[in-house]
């Protein structure tokens, strides 16, 4: 394929795309296969020979769509959102095209430069302090390694980047009982290790199920009596079990009495923080030293775009940066490489996405959407919990809840025939030892008529059930 090629293809994969979506809410929304099946559809040796692009397109459209699970189903009712809007996905066409290598500045500068615009667009669309900087990596999880990394680092004076662990202290990491399972992976990847992870318990009755500020500071300094050292505490907003958010405020205020680094995992509910009625969520933000968010969930640049601020960037450079020889930029010592803020040597141009969205929907539309969705949450909430049999498990916290009907066993059979019926998708979790559905709002292009679908379903095929 040359150029020339391409630019036809483009064309008809542009068709295929705004056909596809126009024709969703005719699918269902998980394929009902098992898993093998589409690799018998697809078996071959390695091809020897070119095949031409036509059968190679026609294979595509005629065999993967009906083999996925589709993110970007208006009735895609589970985990989290990974949105997708139109106009970011031009964005993203227009980096593939240019296929640029943005680990450092002299490799991309309209990369680096625009993701230092974009970050700081959205560091004022949330609301933050104009101190706070920051940049994009692919995951939350990337994020909150970088930032667990950063907090084990400045517990042993930046030791551990060279001399390694071996005879260091025994580091403790505190977090919420209802923390990302990213928090888990990053104390184990960071060999601050699994057994040092303390989950604190949460306030009793609690609706927003925070972590109780006093069992912090009792775990803190049980800690430190035992001999060991606190390196620094991870606070949720937006929990993705049910929701859960922690007391940001007085949370950072027992870490800061201890000298504590933190860090707020916001991977979703961070996108709700453009609309100023919701800040309450995770007031006391601004005194955090790490907060991450994925615009790739509620906002609506597809996936990857995670963005992390920083109040100062400083401690993360040195436990993260590394700058060779030849990854040096001549006459430009001060330059932000930001390779050095994370993980990866190699990025995207991920700011473009973010670039074009705020521009195209501007924080006017991107607002009423986020809104329109907890609105409908609130009101499926209200006709499920009017179902006989059915019960409202936690409430909303902005677009999501959970549910269940009559037992867990028939509740996890009222998810498995809700699932492979194909008209909504929901999925599970379990809390205070319940096994419950969780149901969240927030596809792109969902309406208040897909919401109320949900209710029906329940209802319809829960009276259908032995």
């Amino acid at each position: 394929m040359d150029h020339d090629e391409l630019a036809h293809w483009s064309k008809r994969a542009a068709d295929w795309a705004r056909d596809y979506h126009a024709g969703l809410r005719d699918r269902p929304v998980r394929p009902d296969i098992a898993p093998g099946d589409f690799r018998k559809l697809i078996d071959a040796p390695v091809p020897e020979a070119p095949e031409a692009i036509e059968t190679i397109f026609d294979d595509f459209a005629r065999l993967v769509p009906d083999a996925m699970t589709h993110w970007q189903h208006p009735r895609f009712f589970a985990y989290f959102p990974a949105n997708a809007a139109p106009v970011s996905m031009l964005a993203e066409q227009l980096a593939n095209a240019m296929a640029s290598q943005a680990m450092l500045w002299q490799t991309a500068p309209a990369a680096g430069e625009m993701e230092a615009l974009v970050v700081d667009w959205m560091r004022d669309a949330l609301g933050l302090p104009a101190d706070f900087t920051g940049t994009i990596h692919d995951s939350a999880t990337t994020a909150t390694f970088s930032a667990v990394t950063t907090m084990r680092e400045k517990a042993l004076g930046f030791q551990g980047i060279g001399e390694g662990l071996s005879g260091a202290p025994t580091l403790r990491i505190y977090a919420s009982a209802q923390t990302h399972s990213s928090v888990d992976k990053a104390v184990r990847l960071s060999g601050i290790g699994q057994n040092n992870l303390v989950k604190v318990p949460g306030k009793a009755e609690d609706p927003l199920f925070s972590m109780d500020p006093a069992a912090l500071d009792a775990a803190i300094r049980a800690d430190i009596d035992a001999g060991m050292r606190p390196a620094g505490v991870v606070l949720a907003t937006g929990g993705t079990g049910i929701g859960a958010c922690d007391d940001v405020s007085a949370c950072i205020d027992v870490a800061r009495a201890h000298g504590l680094p933190t860090h707020v995992d916001a991977a979703w509910a961070g996108s709700a923080m453009i609309c100023p009625e919701l800040r309450h969520l995770w007031a006391g933000v601004e005194k955090a030293d790490s907060v991450v968010f994925n615009p790739h969930k509620w906002l609506g640049a597809q996936f990857d775009c995670s963005i992390q601020f920083l109040r100062d960037p400083g401690p993360q450079i040195q436990a993260m940066g590394l700058r060779p020889d030849y990854l040096q930029t001549p006459g430009a010592d001060e330059i932000v490489n930001y390779n050095e803020w994370t993980l990866p040597l190699g990025r995207r141009f991920r700011a473009l996405k973010l670039w074009f969205l705020l521009r195209s929907e501007g924080l006017t539309g991107l607002r009423s959407r986020i809104r329109n969705h907890v609105a409908w949450a609130v009101e499926a909430r209200d006709a499920i919990a009017a179902l006989d049999g059915f019960e409202i498990v936690t409430e909303p916290i902005l677009s999501l809840f959970s549910l269940a009907y009559r037992d867990d066993a028939t509740t996890a059979r009222l998810l498995e025939a809700v699932n492979r019926d194909g008209r909504i998708y929901l999925t599970q979790t379990s809390h205070a030892g319940r096994y419950v559905i969780r149901m969240q709002v927030g596809q792109f292009d969902v309406t208040r008529d897909d919401v109320m679908m949900v209710p029906d379903v329940l209802k319809e095929i829960a009276g259908s059930l032995p």
